[in-house]
């Protein structure tokens, strides 16, 4: 992997998306705490606070498992698979979202659209993997 390599500078971009999805998630919990007058350390108490904190906690929950992921289909299965699934991943988390946010009920999309793309980042990365082990 060579740092200068398109695909390698394809997988930082999909990471600072990714950072910018989280920190949005946080600004979406400030901005909803705003409208309804909720201050922390209050958790609850208005529907819109607390999907915006669900929408926020399985951001950082889901973004653990994809990081590692990302960087490992990208390190041990070089080419643009693994930053393409990443962008669908930021996609997913963007429609997650705006399908919570709004109604409980929408995130299913975006929730699927998550989990797959981790899924497919972590088949690629022990493929890869297995790949590399073998040919050493």
């Amino acid at each position: 992997m060579i740092l200068s390599a398109p695909a390698t500078i394809l997988t930082a971009a999909v990471t600072l998306l990714a950072i910018l999805i989280s920190i949005g998630t946080a600004i979406l919990v400030a901005r909803t705490r705003r409208a309804t007058g909720i201050q922390p350390p209050a958790m609850s108490g208005d529907a819109r606070l607390e999907r915006a904190l669900r929408v926020q906690g399985n951001t950082m929950e889901s973004f653990i498992a994809f990081l590692p992921a990302l960087w490992l289909a990208a390190f041990y299965f070089q080419g643009w698979a693994a930053p393409a699934i990443g962008l669908i991943w930021c996609l997913g988390r963007i429609f997650y979202m705006v399908g919570y946010a709004a109604d409980a009920n929408r995130r299913h999309v975006g929730f699927a659209i998550c989990i797959f793309s981790i899924l497919a980042l972590v088949i690629l990365a022990a493929i890869g993997l297995v790949g590399a082990w073998t040919a050493a």
